[in-house]
């Protein structure tokens, strides 16, 4: 087969004859994954949970749902840059020992801010760093938020944080075994079908 001519169904039809090449392929592939994944760990993630109530009915009882929404849209974005505020971010550093570039390029991580529950993540090639860490970020935030609360200090005083998960917090590896058996099994089926193509001699 030329390596830049197009594929002809003869090809396709030699490929599939070969399954039984490509599929042990795929099976060594996977098998390798696994083993990577259990020589070079993935690093861990660890996540801890406040729960964030805005109050909206006490906050703005006679006003529309557009008005509402402004609310909620501009206490949340005030929320979500004091989780991240140079405050917050140096108070972490001083437990933890990491810096605060660190733990704002890539090691902590905010998801679904709104009303409810704020997720914390952390990550860290340690289970139990990472979820020292994502406590720590988490009940820093929360400290911080009740005093700007309290002091009507930018946050708005019907607001009401309150952590519900900073200890024994749930930690998994942030990329799980079946993503490494996945992409070793498909790597390797690919790479076996292309050398059958291209450098095994048709009968």
């Amino acid at each position: 087969m030329n390596l830049f001519s197009p594929p002809s169904l003869d090809d396709l039809i030699r490929l599939l004859r070969a399954w039984k090449f490509w599929v042990l392929a795929a099976i060594i592939g996977a098998v390798i994954g696994a083993a990577v994944y259990y020589v070079a760990r993935p690093p861990f993630r660890a996540r801890a949970t406040v729960v964030v109530d805005f109050n909206l009915e006490q906050a703005w009882p006679q006003e529309t749902d557009r008005q509402q929404f402004y609310y909620l849209e501009r206490e949340t974005r005030k929320l979500e840059e004091l989780a991240l505020s140079d405050e917050v971010m140096k108070k972490i550093s001083s437990e933890s020992g990491f810096g605060i570039e660190d733990l704002r390029g890539g090691k902590l991580e905010l998801s679904q801010p709104a009303e409810g529950g704020w997720h914390f993540y952390a990550t860290d090639k340690d289970a139990a760093a990472a979820q020292q860490l994502a406590s720590a970020w988490a009940n820093a935030f929360a400290e911080r938020a009740k005093v700007q609360i309290r002091t009507s200090d930018g946050l708005n005083s019907f607001i009401e944080v309150t952590v519900t998960q900073s200890e024994s917090l749930p930690v998994w590896p942030n990329v799980s075994l079946s993503s490494y058996l996945f992409i070793g099994a498909v790597g390797f089926a690919s790479l076996a079908a292309l050398f059958f193509l291209f450098f095994s001699k048709p009968k």
